[in-house]
């Protein structure tokens, strides 16, 4: 289970700290603010992209968190920046570098309750990985990248998977 999460997690939310730098980088080369970026949306009835980033570090957190007992960092969903953004990324994958594998290996039929959308809800631990946590992480970064590729940022494939 730690195999399957902590690198997985790890690696594509370093991706898109890259993919953020990249979109600094050219709301820099062409000279406008790069937070016009964040309200961006797919459709409007979509979420903005700051609200895809930070989904997708809450992803991986939560699953951590409701895995093994040990508290989350909170964030208050209030970046207002790619720099804010960067710094979610960062301290999601500090508190993501904390877990050890015995402290999620081993867990694929622990119960772990959580609430979502105003319900209980109850999966086993790895059907939350393997159906939930890992599928919203990269649904969000996929809809991040979306969401800078259309508007220009020069991001491809590669850049999504990051290097091998």
């Amino acid at each position: 289970m730690y195999q399957a999460s902590i690198p997985v997690f790890v690696r594509m939310l370093t991706n898109l700290s890259a993919i953020l730098d990249k979109a600094q980088a050219y709301a820099d080369a062409k000279k406008f603010d790069s937070a016009v970026f964040l309200p961006m949306r797919v459709f409007p009835d979509m979420l903005p992209f700051s609200a895809q980033v930070q989904i997708a570090c809450d992803a991986p957190k939560l699953f951590c968190a409701r895995a093994t007992g040990v508290e989350a960092p909170k964030f208050d969903d209030k970046e207002a920046s790619i720099a804010e953004l960067k710094e979610r990324i960062a301290a999601t994958v500090a508190y993501l570098k904390t877990m050890k594998p015995e402290q999620l290996d081993g867990i694929e039929d622990k119960d772990i309750t959580f609430q979502s959308r105003g319900k209980d809800r109850t999966l086993k631990g790895q059907a939350y990985l393997l159906h939930l946590a890992t599928p919203n992480l990269y649904f969000h970064i996929a809809t991040a990248y979306g969401i800078l590729r259309n508007s220009g940022v020069e991001v491809g494939k590669m850049d999504f998977l990051g290097a091998a």
